[in-house]
């Protein structure tokens, strides 16, 4: 069975149908999905998610909902990991991270925002004694810097939709990270990605789909067809099983070997995940 270590199945994409699309994703082989929060106001609807398909959730504050935020969410993110540190199913604190890729991100005031952020979750991560999963949008090497500043006590987790060099991949992983592939990789002109995903150690890899976002290469629609009226479908957790398969032919092993080791490596990095499954 596949693990989606990466699924925002609480997005307003899925408003009408989360739970026939998780059982969708159930019938294809996906026993399980680790469902990030993005800001505070979602954090109860994540957690409620996660327990009515028997899923886990992270609480966290993604670097694109920073602009918006204040320190009292940082106050409110930690009075939550507090209320709910006997909940098996909170897995880890995320989605956090850095963004460089969008402009404004990149420069003053957010920069620094964010900045203070990152720092301030992986303070909680690391006093709350839970993981994370660290959004790496161009931003890798400041993210380890940050890491490092806290090693040896620094947490480990899932860096999400790696696109970093390979440098950049081992540092993570000699730090404890698994780094996330998902559609981009089943793309032919990803060449620099799909050749990262078969030269790391297996044991360094997880899948995810980031849905409803990041979609393989059957559900994307060009900019002809956009402008024909072809929407570009939404991912879907039900999806990760084929791209789990691409990943497995391009390191030459079966889809069933890729299943149980990425599912092995999820469990290793997020131990709460590991209980869940029965």
């Amino acid at each position: 069975m596949w693990i989606d270590s990466h699924c925002h199945l609480y997005a307003a994409e899925f408003a009408n149908d989360a739970l026939q699309e998780r059982a969708r994703a159930v019938a294809a082989g996906v026993s399980h999905c680790v469902l990030p929060a993005v800001e505070v106001k979602n954090f109860d609807a994540v957690r409620v998610l996660a327990h009515a398909t028997g899923d886990s959730y992270c609480l966290g504050i993604h670097p694109l909902y920073v602009a918006q935020a204040t320190d009292l969410d940082l106050h409110e993110l930690d009075a939550a990991l507090t209320r709910f540190q006997d909940d098996p199913r909170l897995v880890a604190v995320g989605e956090i991270g850095l963004d460089y890729f969008v402009p404004e991100l990149a420069e003053s005031p957010l920069r620094e925002k964010q900045e203070h952020f990152f720092r301030a979750q992986l303070k909680l991560a690391q006093r709350h004694g839970l993981p994370v999963v660290l959004h790496v949008r161009r931003s890798v090497d400041r993210i380890l810097k940050y890491l490092r500043a806290l090693a040896p006590a620094a947490p480990a987790g899932i860096a999400h939709a790696f696109n970093g060099s390979d440098v950049q991949a081992r540092a993570l992983t000699q730090m404890g990270f698994k780094l996330g592939f998902g559609g981009a990789l089943t793309y032919d002109r990803a060449t620099h990605l799909r050749a990262l995903s078969q030269s790391l150690p297996l044991d360094a890899l997880v899948l995810e789909t980031d849905s409803p976002d990041i979609v393989p290469h059957w559900l994307y629609r060009t900019a002809d067809e956009r402008r024909q009226g072809h929407a570009t479908p939404r991912n879907s957790p039900a999806e990760l099983p084929r791209i789990g398969a691409e990943l497995a032919q391009l390191r030459g092993i079966s889809a069933d070997a890729m299943a149980h080791a990425t599912s092995a490596n999820v469990c290793d990095v997020l131990p709460r995940v590991r209980h869940l499954l029965v």
